[in-house]
């Protein structure tokens, strides 16, 4: 007999009533259950990182986060970040002008890592966005254009709250 519940979870601004085993995670509840494939599972053991997502705005590893645990929390994927019109968020333009990604497994977590990061830090040093990456593997760049992409979302970011903060202003 399979013990389990129903939850309610706001993923990337929608509601989602699902019925879950109690032993189920996040990622797989995403996954297979609400069918938003961006979020990967590498390791399973909250090691690399590929599993990263927002829960209330707090960067989690889903695979090791019970999808029940979740139950009444917004949650952010990958998914969610470009806007209505698919425009993609400033961080994932930075990403694609800086060559941030090869083969794109460990990129959704990098990115909700980094979501978060820079809504904490706005102007980071490249020493710090090494330190934010740390818990997140990546086995094909090196690293530098990640950090490259980081640091030029950060810059993008902060023009665009300028630019939103004059527009108040006004």
């Amino acid at each position: 007999m399979t013990d389990t519940r129903n939850i309610a979870v706001t993923v990337n601004g929608a509601r989602h009533d699902v019925e879950v085993e109690t032993r189920l995670t996040l990622a797989d509840c995403l996954r297979h259950q609400i069918g938003l494939t961006g979020t990967h599972v590498g390791c399973e053991h909250g090691v690399c990182g590929a599993c990263t997502v927002l829960v209330d705005g707090q960067a989690v590893r889903s695979c090791l986060m019970l999808a029940v645990q979740a139950d009444g929390a917004m949650v952010t994927t990958v998914e969610g970040m470009a806007d209505e019109n698919g425009q993609l968020h400033p961080l994932q333009q930075a990403f694609h002008d800086n060559h941030g990604l090869q083969c794109g497994f460990c990129t959704p977590g990098i990115l909700m890592t980094l979501l978060e990061f820079l809504q904490h830090n706005p102007s980071p040093t490249e020493t710090e966005v090494r330190e934010a990456l740390s818990g997140n593997l990546c086995r094909c760049t090196g690293y530098q254009g990640i950090v490259s992409a980081a640091l030029d979302a950060a810059g993008r970011l902060r023009q665009e709250r300028n630019q939103i903060d004059g527009t108040n202003r006004s």
